[in-house]
């Protein structure tokens, strides 16, 4: 098995800000840009602290490490490919971060027999697989919690009515959005 190439991103924020990590260069995985992943933090910046954290689909693990680097309580890493999963994992031990899980596997399987609640989910799902809408479908958050997307600019998801957009925006190629779990 020949290895894969790997790229780096590099923590914008935070205890671990201006570290650089590895990732596979797989194709399909595109960690969020640095300028986007700023705006959303910037977004974010009074609810990462303390948070539970789920990073679904998290390929390169840019934002939950961000967040684990901002003080968020916990993050959940979710990554089906087995050579990103693995780079998650040796990237948790290289930062010594003992507050964070990687589940190498579907994230759909997972959030179908994990209804556990979380603060702050982020969602960024390989472009034009068709697992935006199951990933949302499947989520069960409780009031307060917030939902980061990122989704190619010719979709149109349905949006859970109790889902209220905080932010928003967009691109040729992509948009990316802030919701926030209202009570029903």
């Amino acid at each position: 098995m020949s290895k894969i190439p790997s790229q780096q991103l590099r923590i914008i924020g935070g205890q671990w800000r201006s570290r650089r990590l590895r990732f596979p260069a797989i194709d399909g995985l595109r960690p969020t840009l640095d300028r986007i992943r700023e705006t959303v933090f910037n977004w974010l910046q009074f609810d990462v602290e303390g948070a539970r954290v789920l990073d679904a689909f998290a390929g390169s693990g840019a934002l939950g490490f961000e967040a684990l680097s901002r003080g968020a309580k916990e993050v959940i890493f979710l990554e089906k490919h087995p050579a990103a999963a693995l780079q998650l994992k040796d990237n948790l031990q290289l930062l010594e971060a003992r507050n964070a899980q990687v589940w190498a596997g579907d994230a759909l399987l997972w959030l179908e027999q994990n209804p556990e609640p979380f603060d702050l989910v982020f969602l960024d799902p390989p472009f034009h697989k068709n697992l935006l809408q199951p990933a949302i479908d499947a989520l069960r958050l409780l009031p307060g919690a917030l939902i980061y997307v990122e989704h190619e600019a010719s979709l149109q998801p349905q949006w859970p009515a109790n889902w209220q957009e905080r932010k928003s925006k967009a691109t040729k190629e992509f948009c990316f959005r802030l919701f926030e779990v209202v009570a029903a």
